[in-house]
């Protein structure tokens, strides 16, 4: 590029578009362009959308019509819009908003960068700006699903599932452990598909131990994670490995028999209690996270039930629920959107009250225990504020805290051992023992 050109990117929706924002402001900064996370400073704002749901679709357009008033403003010059709401629905976009300069799909990295006059550099492709805190950084090993789950339109975003080769992966992390990342946290739409397109098998287990051996990483941690093929052997790892996370978030979406069969999720709600009892039995001490759909078109009050009386029976650490959203194009659209939005709220905060209650119940059996946690920052001031921190069963943006009273100055980014003092229904109190 010629001219040094402002630039700011916001990024909404899932760790996975944190990671291809930073892949791309890497390029951006190598060719000659000035990175700003504040709009009204921008020449050229770049809006990395999120289409996975309704509420998320509102958000992206909300703030695509934001940056087009600022553009009529005279504040912007340029407004690119790129992600999972522009791969699926860009022809829709350009007539509806045609004030956007360009739309791009999802990592057309190329064609953004050619867009202000730069070129894509391959060499770089690795390389990212984290824009997570230091210590903490995302890895994404693969793009894509074969999953044909009836309400999910992943597939039609993104295609299907591809691995990254795993000496990339390791090349990638260790660079991101040299910048001071201690927290490496593995997603894709599918972990556990991990390894199966290019090697013939799923071989997530190896890339937990080769990433374990990179210096500087501390805690590695296993997201979205597919019931119906998990591969056993990662048990193992999680189980035997110190720098493996003894954590698991595994979507689940019900447990309903009639509901699974519909939602196409390959598994039975049999074989979905047996695999959670192995999960517990070869990891006595492992924080299973979940989520669930409810509202789902072939949902009944019985089918509903059964879910609340699951979450009371099998305790899990973390619970997210969502209510059903349809979806053009899936194989559940046809089914229509029979429950009404009342109902689903009301199935939303009924499942979700039962979980504060474990929640709870789970954090009351801390208190007097030791933890060791990691500082992710601070809020308040020095003399009532605090550090906010975390365990290694509570992942970052998703789960809760450990809030420790400023008393000593403690550094973000490193780890302390604490004991807990107190709780609520999702967060924990801690003090440190020693500094």
């Amino acid at each position: 590029m010629k001219k040094k050109q402002k630039v700011g990117v916001i990024t909404l929706g899932c760790s996975k578009n944190v990671v291809d924002s930073e892949r791309l402001m890497n390029q951006l900064i190598n060719n000659n362009c000035e990175l700003t996370d504040d709009p009204e400073k921008a020449e050229v704002v770049i809006i990395n959308t999120c289409g996975f749901i309704e509420a998320a679709k509102e958000e992206s357009i909300n703030t695509i019509l934001n940056a087009v008033e600022m553009k009529k403003n005279g504040s912007l010059k340029k407004v690119i819009v790129s992600g999972c709401l522009s791969e699926r629905y860009k022809s829709d976009l350009e007539k509806e908003i045609p004030e956007v300069d360009v739309y791009f799909g999802t990592e057309d990295y190329g064609g953004i960068l050619k867009e202000l006059g730069g070129e894509l550099k391959y060499e770089l492709l690795g390389e990212r700006v984290v824009t997570t805190p230091r210590h903490l950084a995302y890895l994404k090993i693969s793009e894509g699903c074969n999953n044909p789950c009836s309400f999910c339109a992943i597939p039609l975003i993104r295609g299907k599932h591809v691995s990254r080769p795993m000496e990339q992966l390791v090349d990638e992390a260790g660079l991101l452990a040299q910048k001071g990342t201690k927290e490496l946290v593995v997603i894709g739409q599918d972990t556990t598909d991990y390894g199966i397109d290019i090697y013939g098998r799923r071989n997530l287990a190896e890339l937990l131990d080769r990433l374990s051996g990179i210096q500087g990483l501390e805690w590695i941690r296993l997201l979205y994670a597919y019931p119906s093929h998990f591969p056993k052997d990662v048990l193992e790892v999680i189980k035997n490995n110190p720098k493996v996370c003894k954590y698991l978030d595994m979507p689940l979406q019900h447990i309903s028999d009639g509901v699974l069969k519909s939602m196409r999720r390959g598994i039975t709600s049999r074989r979905t209690r047996e695999m959670i009892d192995q999960i517990r039995q070869a990891v006595p001490d492992i924080a299973l996270r979940t989520t669930f759909i409810v509202g789902y078109p072939a949902e009944t009050e019985k089918d509903f039930n059964e879910l609340c009386e699951f979450v009371k029976e099998y305790q899990f650490d973390k619970v997210g629920v969502f209510t059903y959203s349809v979806e053009e194009n899936t194989t559940g659209f046809i089914l229509g959107d029979p429950v009404s939005e009342e109902v689903k709220e009301e199935r939303k905060a009924i499942l979700m009250e039962l979980q504060k209650e474990i929640s709870l119940a789970k954090n009351r059996e801390l208190i007097g225990k030791n933890l060791r946690v990691i500082v992710d920052g601070f809020e308040g001031s020095r003399k009532d504020g605090y550090y906010i921190a975390r365990s290694m069963k509570d992942a970052p943006e998703v789960d809760g805290e450990v809030l420790i009273p400023a008393k000593e100055k403690l550094m973000t980014g490193s780890f302390y051992e604490l004991k807990v003092y107190d709780c609520n229904e999702y967060d924990l109190y801690g003090e440190v023992l020693r500094i």
